[in-house]
């Protein structure tokens, strides 16, 4: 799948222009605490905590529009309504499209910083 379908270019472009040399260390930022993020929300499903899937979620599918990721931030929406409506029925279902996004959005940044 190419890097369009996973960043919205022309909005990345402008974050690009805005952060100028801060750029990198937004993505590496994004990435660090991305994967902090994905612990906390794997630990939320194994131990049927809606409460934190629905908290760690939220601030995912935050940082994940500012880093003009929508497909990963539609995601992140989804476990978060799962998590606020106490559905932990599906929930395994949608992380594991989380972390299959976010290795694509990881990857395509990467790409952007020379990593």
């Amino acid at each position: 799948m190419s890097d369009e379908k996973h960043l919205n270019q022309a909005a990345l472009s402008d974050l690009k222009d805005i952060m100028e040399d801060d750029f990198s260390l937004l993505v590496t930022t994004f990435i660090d605490d991305s994967i902090l993020r994905l612990s906390d929300l794997t630990n939320a499903v194994n131990n049927g905590d809606a409460d934190l899937l629905r908290e760690t979620a939220h601030s995912f599918k935050g940082s994940s529009g500012n880093i003009c990721a929508p497909i990963l931030e539609s995601l992140c929406n989804e476990l978060e309504s799962m998590g606020d409506g106490n559905q932990l029925e599906g929930v395994p279902v949608y992380l594991a499209k989380v972390q299959q996004e976010f290795t694509c959005v990881k990857s395509a940044l990467e790409s952007l910083i020379g990593k």
